[in-house]
């Protein structure tokens, strides 16, 4: 049986989409993080289908884009390196097909306790034909999903 100290979160990952919501969904993993003490990684994953259906992938725009997500954050990532709750804070940007990305290159390899994610405004019609990418972490992870409406 396992004893109040080995339930705690020890490493908080939180997927971020670059929506106007991301800073509330940022927020309050800074603060489940300092609540339980552990590592912070913050991931982003750049689309690529966006970029591929321009025909040729232009790769010289994954730059600035890396740069626009750290820069959106950049605030609330020094708030959090700044708590010493929190013994570690990561950013990762990847590129490429969001779901596929953020599975096998980000939590496949982070294997985090907790994963913090928004919940997407898609309309209906997107939402019918793409999902969502809480629905797709709630089947396709193995740890606890926190949604933050």
């Amino acid at each position: 049986m396992a004893t109040l100290n080995d339930m705690g979160y020890k490493k908080v990952f939180v997927s971020l989409d670059g929506t106007e919501q991301q800073d509330k969904v940022l927020e309050r993993a800074i603060v489940v993080a300092a609540n339980n003490n552990a590592e912070l990684i913050i991931g982003h994953v750049i689309d690529s289908t966006i970029l591929e259906t321009s025909g040729s992938y232009p790769t010289d725009l994954i730059p600035g884009l890396d740069k626009a997500f750290r820069d959106s954050i950049a605030g609330l990532v020094a708030k959090a390196e700044a708590n010493p709750d929190i013994p570690k804070v990561e950013v990762q940007v990847k590129t490429g097909r969001i779901r596929e990305t953020l599975k096998e290159e980000m939590l496949d390899v982070v294997k985090p306790d907790l994963v913090l994610c928004g919940a997407r405004g898609l309309s209906s019609i997107k939402y019918a034909l793409l999902g969502s990418i809480s629905t797709f972490l709630l089947r396709n992870t193995a740890c606890d999903i926190l949604v933050v409406k």
